[in-house]
């Protein structure tokens, strides 16, 4: 489930998405990242085969499609079985 933060502005609340869950930063271009977590008022995610976390703008964020999850996984698997990731 998500969990509603309700901002102190008085803006329309923002869903914040579970841990793990991919996700699509538009302002990177399209890069597919796990979410991690808020840090402060961006979103910190996570590149999917491993690597440095980075912020995103929540607004520049959407859920990965049903393709876009499929490729990431792959690649992860991919990576697993070369040794690059645990």
């Amino acid at each position: 489930m998500s969990a509603q933060i309700v901002p102190p502005d008085g803006q329309e609340p923002a869903l914040v998405p579970d841990p793990g869950t991919l996700m699509v930063d538009i302002g990177r271009g399209n890069q597919v990242g796990e979410f991690r977590g808020l840090a402060g008022p961006y979103w910190s995610l996570r590149p999917v085969c491993g690597g440095q976390e980075w912020e995103a703008e929540p607004e520049h964020v959407r859920l990965a499609d049903p393709i876009e999850r499929l490729r990431a996984q792959n690649a992860r698997c991919n990576a697993r079985s070369r040794g690059e990731v645990l």
